[in-house]
């Protein structure tokens, strides 16, 4: 039984199904996931019972099993995240731009927050590109190489930055902005909703931002919530 006590977080670690409702009703689980579900609930004017009926039912529906990553490796988990996240990242944010320039064009004379959103969607762009490639650079390697190293009795990876805890410190500050621009784009876009006389290429543009702010939700919440939590925890039982 979902506590209203819980933090957001720990119910979307707990019960990963609980993902898609937070998605569904709005509730930030990944950088702002430290709250208490009914804070959480207060915050976003949302009946906090409605809530729970929905994860609980989320929880019982059939054929929804989601990956557990907390029980998974971690070199799996970082795998998957480039495969999955770092992939679509790079994949989704030029079809955003050309989408975004696309709008622009078209309707920017008459809507002037679509010229803020593709500013705000280069910004995210260009932070992400520079914190996409430090992870695979550096700090997955990293990690990979420590449950590696651990598992076979061997000395932990030397590293260029002490404690592992300092590039997820500046990771999840990064984390934080992302997740303040995209924030932003929503408010900017009304929640993502188009006018009345929108054209095709604007609710592409709309619904394309919609599941890029979902792919990145679930993509820090795999690293800020189980990844990095976990990192931390193996160097520091190598000694």
């Amino acid at each position: 039984m979902t506590a209203t006590t819980q933090t957001v977080r720990e119910i979307a670690l707990e019960q990963p199904t609980a993902i898609r409702v937070f998605e569904r009703f709005g509730i930030d689980y990944c950088c702002g996931g430290r709250k208490p579900l009914a804070e959480a609930c207060a915050a976003g004017n949302l009946e906090v019972d409605s809530v729970i009926a929905a994860l609980e039912e989320a929880e019982k529906k059939p054929g929804t099993e989601v990956e557990n990553w907390a029980e998974r490796t971690l070199e799996s988990l970082t795998s998957h995240i480039l495969a999955k996240h770092h992939a679509y990242v790079k994949g989704e944010l030029p079809r955003l731009a050309q989408l975004a320039q696309k709008v622009v064009n078209r309707h920017g004379s008459t809507k002037a927050e679509l010229q803020v959103i593709a500013n705000t969607l280069r910004q995210l762009d260009k932070e992400l590109t520079q914190h996409l490639a430090k992870e695979e650079a550096v700090l997955f390697p990293y990690i990979a190489g420590l449950e590696r190293s651990i598992s076979i009795g061997a000395p932990r990876p030397r590293s260029c930055f002490g404690t592992v805890a300092n590039p997820i410190a500046m990771m999840t500050q990064e984390h934080d902005a992302a997740g303040t621009l995209i924030a932003e784009i929503r408010r900017l876009s009304g929640n993502f909703t188009t006018p009345a006389d929108a054209c095709p290429t604007f609710h592409a543009f709309y619904d394309g931002l919609m599941e890029f702010e979902q792919d990145l939700h679930q993509h820090i919440h795999l690293e800020n919530n189980i990844l990095f939590p976990r990192a931390i925890a193996l160097e520091a039982s190598a000694g």
